[in-house]
Parts: C-alpha cells; structure tokens; sequence
C-alpha cells in the first residue's frame, strides 16, 4: 500500500530504501543482535514474539531521556516483518515495523516508525531528530554491514 507523499506525516516516519542483497541477508542485519548494536544501539534483543528488551545509548537530558529504550517484540515474520514497542516509559509509546520485500536481486526496507503525537512539540522535535537519523546514519549503516555479510 503506497503511502501518501503529498503532506508530511506528524504521527510518523516513514522511509524505503533498496538494498542489493537478499532479505536473508538484510534480516541478519535487522535481528541479530551484535550486528543491530553495530548500526543502532547496544541490546539485548531475541527475534521471538514477547521478548522485552532494552537498547541503551546516551542519555539526552534536553529532551529528558536517559538513554535506555525499552521494546518489545510485537510481530515476526522471518525475512518479511519485524515490528517492536519502542518506549522511553516517558513521553515515547511508539511502534518500529521494518518490512522486507524481495525487489530482483535485492531487498526493498521499509521502516514505519509510528505513534507520534502531533500535537506534542517535545515529540514533534523527536520525529525530526529521528528522520534525520534514520535516513542518514542507519539506514546507510545497515546496507554497510549487508555489504559485509
């Protein structure tokens, strides 16, 4: 299902990129866990519905975070979706989906991560801050360490 492009969405953010392997080898990417610390954070993450599990980074006392996320695993399907609660136990009650679909000889990633308040300026500033580090630092990351795989 296309998303609309026309107007930016305040509830979330929305990316798509093509990577050129396999989604077996974008899902080792995505699931396991040292190489997820390589590209995003430090956790203890199992690819098993129910799991709870925290990433760690450092804390942000501007925006009242102290560097400890909280998840849980919602949906799994391997090598297709992964969706995880994401939540400071604060402010943030959001969700990440990243959805695999086989495009030729490669992957198309989709990131969904949704739950935004749009009327909240602190979590209006978050979605901001998170665009940019979604498209330009891990996204980037991810296709690095598949290069490697």
């Amino acid at each position: 299902m296309p998303h609309d492009k026309t107007a930016e969405d305040l509830r979330a953010i929305r990316i798509d990129q093509f990577i050129a392997h396999p989604p077996a080898k974008v899902w080792r990417a995505l699931t396991e866990p040292e190489l997820v610390a390589r590209w995003l954070m430090p956790n203890d993450f199992k690819p098993e519905v129910g799991h709870r599990f925290t990433f760690t980074t450092t804390p942000r006392p501007n925006v009242d975070f102290d560097g400890v996320v909280y998840c849980e695993v919602l949906e799994l399907e391997p090598e297709k979706l992964l969706k995880i609660s994401w939540s400071d136990r604060k402010r943030a009650d959001w969700t990440v989906t990243w959805r695999l679909e086989p495009e030729g000889k490669g992957t198309r990633l989709f990131l969904d991560h949704e739950g935004f308040d749009p009327d909240d300026e602190m979590q209006q500033f978050s979605r901001r801050i998170m665009d940019g580090g979604w498209r330009s630092q891990h996204f980037g990351a991810i296709a690095a360490i598949v290069d490697e795989l």
